[in-house]
């Protein structure tokens, strides 16, 4: 998804995502990528492209929106202090509970009291070795993973999995038989879409919020006996309305399929199979089904849970970025990176239904937008500290203060999150 030539001109890093590898670099040219997307949609329907400046500040605002977001003027809390690198016997570990359920799953696989502390888990952990860690983790589906170098991760059999393969997969699928839509707007190229989100966190947000910038009708649906964590869902909410459904009952799973049988595009970021057994899909012809996972659909991690954090650990990215201690990118680029390549992956499956008439499967996982990553050139021995971004990337609506969008040309989403399920399971 190679940018058409003259169309998205990129910035000079700012130092704002400053890191070891070259996670600015990484940023830009996912950024970049949605931005080419939608010129070749726009060029489809007979559109003149735009001419895209991409702003690294506002970039690196978007990528940092955790650390720029206030609630009533407070700052928000990115990770529980369950979630962290831990010493074992003989390595580190990376542990994810910002959950409550990963935090009860986490403390059970390690034999802990459910009322510990992170002390408690702390010499828990450094009784263990961290390959035992990682797979008593791993059997009690609870979130950690051993930190390894980049040689180890890149000899491991989910690596070859997560590797192979373009870093967007798209394939065809059904043949659909609705009209393509028309630009009236070209910035909102993508009007009249309608757009189911059912995935959680960060990188499938993320995506599902670039297309509701660019116009598209955006429903979230969750479970109601899993809340969001408010702060991400105020960020990444955006521009989008929120329903809740438990699929396990008939009638909310009556209504979930007809929201899919008159979705354009179901995005989903659950773990891949996990959503099969309720059958969503087979009478949608033409639908965009894309997906975001943490590991790939292949390989023997492909069911695990992960997130940002766990494959910057596990990818060897977590030694990259620190040494004898181990340490981070500095934003959840392999969310947020992953994200916008699921987006601009989106636009152009929309942009070949309208030539051919069918459905496209898209897919990204971190781990691929990892090896992504420690394949680009540009790495530095030692990074400046990253900078603060200043306050003209951010917006403030009532009580919340959000990064403003990293794609250029849009000061704002077209509207601030709704709260967490305030919407009605339907189309507007």
């Amino acid at each position: 998804m190679s940018a058409d030539p003259g169309s998205v001109r990129y910035p000079v890093p700012s130092g704002s995502l400053a890191a070891r590898l070259p996670a600015a670099a990484l940023a830009a040219g996912s950024v970049g990528a949605l931005a080419s997307a939608v010129n070749r949609l726009l060029v489809s329907r007979g559109r003149d492209p735009h001419t895209w400046v991409l702003d690294a500040e506002r970039i690196a605002a978007s990528f940092t929106a955790d650390r720029l977001m206030r609630i009533g003027g407070e700052p928000v809390q990115g990770f529980a202090p369950m979630s962290g690198f831990f010493a074992a016997a003989d390595g580190w570990v990376r542990t994810h509970a910002n959950y409550p359920h990963h935090r009860t799953r986490l403390l059970a696989a390690l034999d802990l009291p459910a009322d510990a502390d992170p002390g408690m888990l702390s010499v828990r952990i450094g009784e263990l070795s961290a390959s035992d860690v990682e797979n008593r983790c791993a059997d009690a589906d609870a979130v950690a993973t051993r930190v390894r170098t980049e040689e180890e991760w890149a000899a491991h059999p989910q690596s070859l999995a997560a590797s192979a393969g373009p870093l967007v997969a798209m394939t065809a699928t059904g043949a659909h038989s609705g009209a393509a839509l028309s630009v009236a707007d070209p910035v909102r190229p993508l009007a009249g879409l309608r757009v189911l989100d059912l995935t959680r966190v960060l990188a499938g947000p993320v995506a599902a919020r670039a297309l509701a910038l660019l116009g598209a009708q955006v429903l979230r649906v969750d479970p109601p006996h899993l809340h969001e964590i408010d702060w991400q869902h105020r960020d990444t909410g955006q521009g989008k309305r929120s329903t809740l459904l438990d699929l396990t009952t008939a009638a909310d799973l009556d209504t979930m399929r007809g929201l899919v049988a008159t979705t354009d595009v179901l995005v989903t970021g659950y773990r891949p199979g996990s959503l099969d057994r309720f059958h969503l899909t087979g009478d949608a012809p033409g639908l965009v089904r894309a997906s975001v996972s943490a590991w790939g659909d292949r390989g023997p991690w492909a069911s695990r849970r992960g997130f940002d954090s766990i494959v910057q650990a596990a990818s060897g990215i977590a030694l990259v970025e620190g040494g004898e201690h181990p340490g981070v990118l500095p934003a959840q680029v392999l969310d947020h990176a992953s994200g916008y390549l699921l987006a601009a992956g989106i636009v152009d499956a929309v942009t070949r239904r309208d030539a051919d008439a069918r459905g496209r499967d898209v897919s990204v996982s971190l781990a691929r937008t990892a090896r992504t990553l420690l394949d680009l050139p540009g790495r530095v021995a030692s990074p400046a500290q990253p900078l603060a971004v200043g306050p003209s990337a951010a917006i403030t609506h009532g009580a919340i203060t959000t990064a403003r969008p990293a794609l250029p040309g849009y000061s704002e989403y077209p509207f601030p999150a709704h709260d967490w399920g305030a919407d009605a399971p339907h189309w507007v």
